[in-house]
């Protein structure tokens, strides 16, 4: 089934050779900070396990795979029959929109069921061409998905500057995706096996579900006043240390340490790590400054080791639900809020 469309008009290709860096998911972390907040104090040790492939957008290169994979075509997800969309050109503003435009997935990547196609800008787009721009944005999926794109109000960026795709229900695992944004950017990737981990807060459980398995794990999430976030997240990127500095938070010196087997969620700073304090406070109370830690008794590198980007991190019983640009928190809406937030709705 495909979803969105491209132009097939005559506009050139325009080469985009901005970084999205291998340093990228570093250098997002470096704008972050520890447990759930946000400043300057996050730093982070060893490859990001977002692959180097995701720091390149080049129009030509793309333009080259499209010609010999024929996707630019526009491929039906299952069926492999060929749809093609005839349209004028989009107005020079909107193609425009295109230059330096990005895709959060690398080529080739493997992601977990929850990963939205995530599109950010150089610049904002304004609300009278954010349908021209919808309208070159392809994703083609084997075995069909229904989904929709629909503009987010980023942390970090300004509005108008990110429009996310994400299916009616999580991704079937196995899912073979294309995405085409504009004449030239192409994304290949597939969808892996299930992962949803649970955060219960007042019991101090995490369930993790895999491939039709169960585990329980015990947990220490926010302490009061400083609780973590509630709702869906989605994980982004992970590194084996990451250094936390509670004075860019306004918390005084109460923490300023590297922390392993960092599991990264929001854009605030919220990770699930491995966290000393989870030795003794692990299922039977919330002592975090808004991380959900795990225990170093091998706990936190278990879990660590079977994550990818793309796995759901859901937190229940607690207080504020995270904001849907904070992140990955798409899931957060319900469909048809989501669809509401598409130009072509």
């Amino acid at each position: 089934m495909t979803m969105g469309r491209r132009a097939t008009g005559t506009l050139r290709a325009r080469r985009l050779a901005h970084l999205f860096a291998a340093t990228a998911a570093c250098a997002v972390a470096l704008a972050l900070t520890g447990c759930a907040g946000s400043g300057e104090g996050v730093r982070v040790e060893g490859p990001s396990a977002i692959p180097e492939t995701h720091a390149r957008a080049d129009a030509e290169t793309d333009a080259e795979t499209d010609a010999e994979t024929g996707a630019g075509a526009g491929t039906g997800g299952g069926g492999g029959t060929e749809a093609v969309d005839v349209r004028p050109s989009p107005s020079p503003s909107a193609a425009e929109a295109f230059d330096g435009a990005r895709v959060n997935i690398a080529e080739g990547q493997t992601v977990g069921v929850g990963m939205p196609i995530s599109v950010t800008f150089d610049r904002p787009v304004p609300e009278a061409e954010r349908a021209d721009v919808e309208r070159r944005l392809k994703v083609t999926t084997d075995p069909g998905t229904e989904g929709s794109w629909s503009w987010v109000k980023d942390r970090d960026l300004a509005d108008g500057q990110r429009v996310d795709f994400r299916p009616r229900a999580y991704w079937k695992p196995g899912t073979k995706v294309t995405v085409q944004v504009g004449e030239g950017l192409t994304r290949h990737f597939g969808v892996g096996r299930s992962l949803i981990a649970t955060v219960d807060v007042r019991r101090h459980t995490m369930t993790v579900e895999k491939d039709g398995s169960t585990e329980r794990v015990p947990v220490t999430a926010g302490a009061p006043g400083m609780e973590t976030w509630n709702g869906t997240m989605v994980v982004s990127d992970k590194q084996p240390k990451v250094f936390m500095d509670s004075r860019t938070v306004g918390y005084g010196d109460s923490y300023a340490d590297w922390y392993s087997y960092a599991v990264h969620l929001t854009a605030s700073g919220t990770y699930l790590h491995e966290n000393p304090k989870a030795n003794t406070y692990a299922g039977r109370r919330n002592v975090t400054h808004g991380c959900v830690g795990l225990a170093a008794d091998g706990t936190a590198k278990r879990f660590y080791d079977q994550v990818v980007p793309g796995d759901v991190v859901k937190v229940t019983g607690s207080a504020e639900t995270v904001a849907v640009g904070n992140g990955y928190g798409d899931w957060n809406l319900s469909w048809e809020r989501w669809k509401d937030g598409s130009a072509l709705n």
